[in-house]
């Protein structure tokens, strides 16, 4: 299973701090971006694989427009008040998932989960 390379993105900088600690024992690599240029920047430096955006930091249509130029970036986010009709409004911009930034379970499947997908798909 190959190793994934994570950007994560949070409107809360102590927040991001606590969350990529707690990432960086399930992927590659955690980089951390304080704003949209940041992310896409990261995302080409770090060949990332996944990144975790806050939506309070990147507009839907922000997300939709990641999704478009790295096709193959996939998109995990965050909101601090995730509910269904957001949960559904990320996943139309192209997020794979939409998980509160605390749950660090559910963006590594998320993450992890799309990743063994693709690979049994190639195979």
């Amino acid at each position: 299973m190959k190793p994934l390379n994570l950007v994560l993105a949070q409107a809360d900088a102590q927040n991001a701090v606590l969350l990529a600690e707690n990432l960086q024992s399930h992927f590659k690599g955690v980089s951390l971006a304080r704003d949209f240029e940041e992310i896409r920047r990261a995302v080409v430096q770090n060949r990332a694989d996944v990144a975790v955006i806050d939506l309070e930091m990147a507009s839907l249509s922000a997300i939709d427009q990641l999704r478009r130029e790295f096709r193959n970036l996939e998109i995990v986010c965050t909101h601090r008040l995730a509910d269904e009709r957001l949960w559904s409004a990320a996943l139309g911009a192209g997020a794979i998932d939409c998980c509160h930034p605390s749950d660090v379970r559910g963006i590594v499947l998320a993450a992890n989960r799309t990743a063994i997908m693709a690979r049994t798909t190639a195979a």
